[in-house]
């Protein structure tokens, strides 16, 4: 470490294997899941109750945010009720689900706008970071990734684990009955898959995120938080 310039050697580490062992799990995987329509027959809707009941079917704890009543962000106090419902159920869940309409070849305002209330840091608590988190789209027309791609953005920039797979579901009318149930099909299969993958990393994410998401950036500048604290004290 003596070859190393500028390395603070309060806060820097070596990763321990030891520290990525999984511990006991106590209780099912909470997933959280965002929609970005509000439309009366709102596909994302759809596509995310039909992705609920596969997690539920796979062991987890599902919340779906309705974004009725949430107002655009700034345009009222952080004490909102709908914007504090929404921050609390961050940082209850351990994954998370966003399902988005492509929008003018991108991702829905309700969804963007359902993000954007969510401050990357939260006092102590990152209300994000470390996260598991899978992305869908639905579309009018032709398959399209420009809003799973802009979500994996959003992700990254929340300091979310992103997992590999996605959905986005082309020509979404024909793909769900009248009841708004999702038809057999490829694109159902897939949204399966996606599922499938969430609640496997959230499994094995979930009793490590802190570890994986602790920045020796972060620790040498907590560590002279901490130095300069002591110092005033002694004075």
């Amino acid at each position: 470490m003596s070859d190393l310039p500028n390395i603070h050697d309060g806060a820097f580490e070596v990763p321990d294997f030891a520290s990525l062992v999984p511990s006991v799990l106590t209780h099912k995987p909470r997933i959280l899941m965002l929609y970005g329509s509000l439309r009366e027959r709102s596909y994302s809707r759809f596509l995310t109750f039909e992705a609920q009941r596969l997690l539920e079917a796979f062991g987890a704890e599902v919340r779906i945010f309705h974004a009725n009543g949430l107002p655009l962000p700034n345009d009222a106090p952080d004490d909102h009720p709908k914007v504090q419902e929404l921050r609390e159920a961050m940082l209850w869940s351990e994954g998370q689900v966003w399902t988005s309409p492509e929008r003018h070849g991108a991702m829905s305002a309700v969804m963007k706008s359902q993000i954007d209330w969510i401050p990357l840091p939260g006092g102590a608590i990152r209300p994000t970071q470390g996260r598991t988190l899978a992305v869908m789209q639905v579309s009018g027309g032709s398959q399209s990734f420009n809003a799973v791609n802009q979500m994996r953005i959003l992700g990254r920039w929340m300091r979310m684990v992103t997992i590999p797979n996605q959905s986005s579901v082309a020509k979404a009318f024909q793909e769900f009955d009248e009841a708004g149930r999702m038809k057999p099909s490829s694109f159902y299969d897939r949204v399966v898959d996606v599922m499938e993958e969430l609640v496997k990393f959230t499994l094995i994410n979930r009793s490590v995120a802190g570890y994986l998401t602790s920045r020796y950036s972060e620790r040498k500048e907590d560590a002279a938080k901490l130095d300069e604290r002591v110092t005033l004290k002694s004075i």
